[in-house]
């Protein structure tokens, strides 16, 4: 049995109708033109009312026994908003082929398509929760937990710690030849003169913590949670190097003159000015570096890979060099645009991204760990919404108990 829909291709026409759009998007017809149309509409305030109605009658209307949840039809118009309002996409995202990937299934054949969002709901009103069961889904997720948020602790070259997030905005300290100036989640380097020392600074993101970095020269990291970015507070001489361990997305400005380099562990990102994704944690077991755009070169030892837009390095603990072509860039940085993207992810896999964000431990009491998923879910979901996605389209079933998460 295969979940899923079929992709219908269409020309747009203005005369088409809101309703007509949104149904389109529901049944995952509507074409690139139209997609764009679509959400660029639904930002007016007036339609918010009209995608809302739309959603209710389009979904109560299938001819499927049950009754939708109100909370699942406010996942589903939840979902369609954070597509619309995803900012900051790069040009390989725009150009990219479109998915409408909203919310987690479960791959359950061979050959698996991407759910629709009509598909999904049916597959939500088939099995919708008796009271019973929503007393007892109550009962596990009373320890619920909230997602996670803008926060990391700047550690300065004397060893003394700057608790990001407990300070407020403005100017924190002065280090070597750069002020240190915090704005909302960001902490930026802002040269004020030459400096003989060159000192280095720490940012480091606990588990459950997300922040963003302007080093000296403009360029910009985002951080994902449970990961650290060492770096020169002034950058001198014939490079630019800093080091980081966990995940990190990287603006690079331009300097022909002065080489931009990434330490990872035992090896090194080298780039001139680009747009790129390293992801190192130790529990992964392995170094996967995405390229979005621009050019970059990865080296390990006497191994060399060189990288174009698209194309993904994988270093493995055991020293093997991969390069992959045309990778899903979407999914990985969809950290950095606030969601969690599964590409017939393990369940190992999807488990160690939530105990990052969520930053809770995985106990497992079960050996039916064989399942793979592919969607995608908001990371500003609370950790009980996820799990329950998951246990609708899989056998398994999950419990919060303080900040553990028991997967039956």
């Amino acid at each position: 049995m295969i979940i899923g829909c079929t992709i219908k291709q269409q020309h747009w026409h203005m005369n088409k109708s809101f309703d007509e759009l949104t149904a389109g998007y529901l049944n995952n017809s509507l074409n690139k033109e139209e997609l764009r149309y679509f959400l660029e509409t639904i930002k007016n305030k007036e339609y918010e009312q009209k995608l809302k109605d739309k959603i209710s009658g389009l979904l109560h209307n299938e001819s499927v026994s049950g009754q939708l949840d109100k909370n699942q039809e406010e996942i589903i118009f939840n979902n369609i908003m954070l597509l619309a309002n995803t900012k900051e996409k790069t040009k390989k995202e725009h150009n990219a082929k479109t998915k409408a990937r909203i919310v987690l299934f479960r791959r359950v054949a061979v050959a698996a398509s991407v759910i629709g969002m009509v598909s999904l709901s049916i597959y939500f009103l088939k099995h919708t929760l008796k009271k019973e069961d929503n007393k007892i889904c109550a009962h596990k997720f009373k320890d619920d937990v909230s997602p996670g948020n803008n926060k990391a602790t700047l550690t300065l070259a004397d060893g003394s710690s700057i608790i990001l997030d407990d300070v407020q905005d403005g100017a924190l300290t002065q280090q070597g030849g750069a002020k240190i100036i915090k704005i909302g989640d960001k902490v930026s380097y802002h040269t004020t003169g030459k400096t003989s020392e060159v000192e280095y600074n720490t940012i480091t993101t606990p588990r459950g913590g997300q922040y963003q970095v302007e080093l000296p020269d403009g360029s910009r990291v985002w951080m994902n949670a449970a990961s650290s970015l060492r770096f020169p507070t002034a950058f001198t001489g014939k490079e630019r190097r800093v080091e980081i361990n966990g995940e990190a997305y990287f603006e690079v400005t331009k300097n022909k003159s002065m080489p931009f380099i990434v330490k990872v562990n035992d090896a090194q990102v080298e780039v001139l000015g680009t747009h790129f994704n390293v992801m190192a944690y130790d529990e992964e077991g392995i170094v996967n570096t995405t390229l979005l755009e621009g050019s970059v070169k990865f080296v390990s030892g006497n191994k060399i890979s060189l990288l174009k837009p698209g194309q993904q390095s994988q270093l493995s603990k055991e020293g093997q060099l991969k390069l992959i072509n045309d990778v899903d860039v979407d999914q990985a940085v969809a950290w950095k645009n606030g969601l969690f993207v599964f590409d017939n992810s393990d369940l190992g896999t999807v488990m160690r991204q939530l105990s990052r964000w969520y930053d809770i431990d995985v106990v497992y009491r079960t050996r039916n760990i064989a399942t793979s998923f592919v969607g995608e879910v908001p990371r500003t979901s609370n950790l009980s919404d996820v799990l329950k996605v998951i246990e609708l389209t899989s056998k398994l079933r999950f419990e919060i108990v303080g900040k553990k998460v028991i997967v039956m």
